[in-house]
């Protein structure tokens, strides 16, 4: 079983910067994609970033220009650069893997990080 968590959410200032890092374990095999998604009160869960393989990454309106999405497979890991965060950014980010084994794909979700920007 794929298990993926998170961390470097917090609180910040608006203007500020986060990292969010999504570290994967368990049984890895063919990588869809590796995405960002963020959910704030009261809103439906929206894509903030995703990096195919092999592919081009996208963006949300919202942050592109803010934002960076990275992926490290040597370290199985994810990570999500936020830039010049404004408080409409603030949400729970939940991490997302999409993987393809047993003939057969699957998502993969932690648990959710929380992002708080003041001012």
């Amino acid at each position: 079983q794929v298990q993926l968590v998170e961390s470097g959410g917090g609180l910040v200032q608006a203007g500020g910067s986060l990292r969010l890092s999504c570290a994967a374990s368990g049984s890895i095999f063919s990588v869809n994609s590796m995405g960002w998604y963020r959910q704030a009160p009261g809103k439906q869960r929206e894509l903030v970033a995703e990096i195919p393989s092999g592919g081009s990454t996208n963006y949300a309106d919202s942050v592109k220009g803010r934002f960076t999405i990275s992926r490290d497979n040597a370290k199985n890991m994810g990570y999500l650069q936020m830039n010049s965060l404004k408080p409409e950014d603030t949400a729970v980010y939940y991490c997302n893997l999409k993987i393809r084994k047993w003939g057969a794909a699957f998502a993969y979700w932690g648990q959710g990080t929380q992002v708080t920007v003041s001012s």
